[in-house]
């Protein structure tokens, strides 16, 4: 992410430089806007000055407008573009966030991509939150592959009976394989999915407690989140690999 954080900078010195009486190149603003509105992490927050003003000076006419000092611009600026320097340089962020970000993207944006997002930004500020959104994800993952499969399924099945049936229709249940390895690595995807269902209504919000809660930590959030983006990953590239009748 050091690269896409080092994008970001310039565009936010370019626009501080533009916006407190310096100079701006058109062409190194045009390139570098472009790729922050349509990278698959950040489109979603960017400001949305960004997306209206195409050209520096497009961006001069409408900061200079909003505020009259450069002190409030620069704030301003730097204010809207918190939420991306957050989004990329988290401490709490792994490789595999992007990766999953993108395979969601690809297979269903308006649903399972936000979802995932939506789950990594609250594992360390809203770990109840995140949980639920974990179980949510997964959930919305099982139902969009059975719908695109033409497979039948009641609307308001517990999680678990959701994978039993995704993992029958894309041939990834256990039952469905002889070999020991694939029916443990199958068997044990299933268990993920189980213990997710289990902690979502112990750990999550979607329930109320009694006179002792039991509050989860950050690291519980990450590990329901990261359980559920995996073996969503996992169902989406199966699914799309089906056509193919490659193996699991």
């Amino acid at each position: 992410m050091n690269e896409l954080s080092e994008k970001l900078e310039s565009l936010q010195n370019l626009l501080i430089s533009i916006s407190t009486g310096g100079s701006g190149d058109d062409k190194e603003y045009k390139k570098l806007r472009q790729e922050i509105i349509d990278h698959f992490l950040l489109k979603d927050i960017a400001p949305r000055f960004l997306r209206t003003c195409r050209k520096n000076g497009e961006f001069w006419q409408y900061i200079k407008e909003k505020f009259s000092s450069y002190a409030e611009r620069r704030k301003f600026i730097w204010n809207e573009f918190r939420p991306l320097f957050e989004r990329i340089e988290g401490s709490k962020a792994v490789p595999s966030d992007a990766s999953i970000a993108e395979s969601f993207e690809q297979f269903n944006a308006a649903t399972t991509h936000q979802l995932w997002l939506r789950a990594m930004d609250r594992r360390e500020t809203d770990p109840e939150g995140a949980i639920t959104l974990a179980r949510t994800l997964l959930e919305t993952v099982c139902k969009h592959i059975l719908d695109e499969n033409n497979t039948a399924y009641e609307t308001d099945s517990d999680l678990p009976a959701l994978y039993k049936t995704v993992a029958k229709t894309l041939y990834i249940a256990p039952s469905q394989h002889s070999e020991q390895i694939f029916k443990q690595i199958l068997g044990g995807c299933a268990a993920v999915v189980e213990g997710l269902g289990a902690l979502r209504n112990r750990l999550s919000d979607a329930h109320g407690q009694g006179k002792r809660p039991v509050k989860p930590a950050p690291r519980h959030a990450e590990l329901a989140v990261n359980l559920a983006g995996a073996v969503s990953m996992f169902l989406v590239a199966t699914h799309q690999n089906k056509a193919t009748k490659e193996s699991f």
